[in-house]
């Protein structure tokens, strides 16, 4: 492929900004155009839950890069422009603002957006989701004043608000569907961990519960539980999973699924079309597996994947997958996925605060949840990368260094 072919890239957010500097870095000459439907700088999306709601950070310190910085990239940015259509035969997408965009090749990096609480009331003044800067915006405006705060979904993005909540004082009570917190991505015991220790904190969790419906009371809603409970809150914010932004793509006759689906080398069912980060249902060829993550490390890498497949220098794509999650003084780091797995192997002990968890299947070591353990998540990392048998009795025991497993070199 050409290093001067006009790029045109949908979604300026962490991933889509990553693949432009990744282009220029990599000697790209051609035209590059990157397309926000927000009005904002490309941000950080991490914090939006964390520090930003405590007013610890900024919108302006969320930049991922200054203005002036972005202007050496040489990239036309057209921020607040949402694309109505892809027209593939054409090489065009169509912008709400009439005009025409061609392109040579064409990255989707669309995201997600909130799944919406299917409930009588959800539309209500007070009950907010939390995705992008203007939602956390609204959620830290209205937080300072509220004293009652429900949290519906028990999963990283409800406990991260729920933490920065109780922090603040606030009276916090978290709603889940299902019998335990965080139940798609974590082990029982880690649920049950985070559980104990936010109701050490003071948060009312209500479990194996659905929301019927929110009403106004007054000045304040009420949340009606199916158990025949009404909840006060003076604010209610809904965090209960994201669905992918494939309706362009899908509009445009491409293959997808839950999310775009590409290759190992980022190319969805149209070579001239390629899709990145959090909406790309993709191949991961060390994992041996395709799905789509929600993660900053998956959109920086899947980027940087794509750049070299538009340069004409394809590589496929393997990297070890990694999330975090903070709340209170706790720290999950997650290495690798736990999908598929058949057993579960403790290493250290929750009472002490610091502790990870192996998933395996068989024998073969498939991810690793450390809380407040770095050393064995980033030892978790190199050894997933590497393919290393760890055997569950060295896991097991928090005195074997994991480190002498790693290969020489």
């Amino acid at each position: 492929m050409s290093v001067t072919h006009r790029i045109v890239v949908v979604g300026a957010g962490q991933a889509g900004l990553q693949l432009c500097e990744t282009l220029r870095r990599s000697g790209h000459t051609g035209p590059l155009v990157l397309v926000g439907d927000e009005p904002h700088l490309p941000y950080q999306r991490p914090p939006l839950s964390k520090k930003f709601l405590t007013g610890e950070l900024d919108a302006v310190r969320l930049a991922l890069r200054p203005a002036e910085q972005l202007a050496k990239l040489d990239v036309a940015l057209k921020l607040g422009t949402a694309v109505l259509a892809i027209h593939r035969d054409a090489h065009e997408v169509a912008l709400a603002d009439g005009e025409r965009l061609g392109y040579d090749r064409l990255v989707l990096a669309t995201g997600t957006r909130v799944r919406r609480l299917p409930a009588p009331g959800a539309a209500l003044d007070g009950v907010c989701h939390l995705r992008g800067l203007d939602d956390a915006q609204a959620i830290r405006d209205r937080l300072g004043a509220a004293r009652r705060l429900v949290v519906i979904g028990g999963g990283f993005i409800g406990l991260e608000v729920a933490a920065v909540a109780r922090g603040l004082g606030k009276d916090v009570t978290i709603v889940e569907a299902q019998n335990r917190l965080m139940p798609r991505v974590v082990a029982p015991l880690v649920s049950e961990h985070y559980a104990r220790v936010h109701a050490g904190h003071g948060v009312h969790i209500h479990l194996n519960t659905q929301v019927e419906g929110i009403v106004r009371a007054g000045e304040a809603l009420a949340v009606a539980l199916d158990d025949g409970a009404s909840l006060p809150a003076d604010l209610v914010v809904v965090g209960i999973g994201v669905v992918p932004n494939v309706e362009l793509a899908r509009e445009a006759g491409l293959h997808c699924e839950n999310g775009i689906v590409v290759d190992e080398y980022a190319q969805s069912s149209d070579p001239a079309v390629l899709a990145i980060g959090d909406v790309a249902w993709h191949r991961n060829v060390l994992l041996g597996t395709s799905h789509r993550l929600e993660s900053v490390q998956h959109a920086v890498d899947q980027a940087k994947n794509a750049a070299a497949t538009l340069l004409g220098k394809p590589v496929p794509y393997a990297p070890v997958p990694w999330f975090w999650s903070d709340q209170y003084d706790l720290k999950l780091q997650m290495a690798g996925i736990n999908r598929g797995h058949d057993s579960v192997v403790l290493r250290g002990t929750p009472d002490s605060g610091a502790f990870s968890v192996c998933y395996y299947e068989g024998t073969r070591l498939l991810a690793m949840d450390s809380i407040n353990q770095p050393l064995d998540h980033m030892l978790a990392r190199k050894l997933l990368a590497a393919g290393v048998t760890v055997p569950p009795t060295a896991a097991a025991d928090p005195e074997f260094e994991l480190k002498t497993l790693l290969p020489a070199g």
